[in-house]
């Protein structure tokens, strides 16, 4: 098994629920809804591209800068109407991993890169709903463009080639699952 597909089975059950728990056909009804839940990824985000810095993956992962998402929220939250000044100052999800090697690293950003594909599909429900486009108010979920299969297919590729080791791939195994749990608290809060 790979180490894509050991991630992907470690985390479908945590997967599954945040998925139902988001229940983003409501969320992404209203723009005010959606915006607020912009606002939750843009500090989720931060968050890990903080910890992330320019260096966790060293040459693993040559194209990480062109993978962040930071950009793109801020991008759609201006679009959206949010002054740069109180982006600047949103929380931050203090609960995200740390990223002290590329295998932690590769963890976290599995949950993000996994995020950038469901996004796909979530856009046109955001066109359709709300009226946004790739080029106003929805440049996250539209990540990569055209380029979103392949972006996914060379993430798994280095994923797979850093994580052949058990030792490694361990460690991916237990941040992704510990991002996915921050990532479900930090948007729906705590389970009931």
């Amino acid at each position: 098994m790979s180490a894509t597909a050991e991630l992907r089975a470690a985390t479908w059950a945590s997967h599954q629920r945040l998925e139902k728990r988001l229940d983003v056909k409501t969320r992404f009804m209203f723009a005010e809804a959606y915006r607020a839940h912009l606002e939750k990824m843009w500090g989720f985000c931060a968050a890990i591209e903080r910890r992330l810095g320019r260096h966790a993956f060293g040459a693993a992962l040559a194209d990480y800068e062109k993978r962040r998402k930071v950009p793109l929220l801020m991008q759609d939250l201006m679009a959206l109407g949010a002054e740069r000044e109180r982006l600047i100052r949103l929380p931050h999800c203090e609960t995200v991993p740390e990223c002290a090697d590329p295998a932690t690293a590769f963890g976290c950003m599995y949950v993000l890169e996994g995020a950038t594909l469901g996004g796909r599909t979530l856009l046109p429900l955001v066109e359709s709903r709300l009226g946004l486009t790739a080029e106003r108010g929805a440049a996250y979920l539209a990540s990569y463009g055209e380029d979103v299969a392949s972006m996914w297919r060379g993430f798994g590729a280095a994923l797979d080639a850093w994580c052949e080791a058990p030792e490694r791939r361990a460690r991916a195994v237990l941040a992704a699952v510990a991002t996915f749990e921050s990532l479900d608290a930090w948007l729906c809060g705590s389970a009931s």
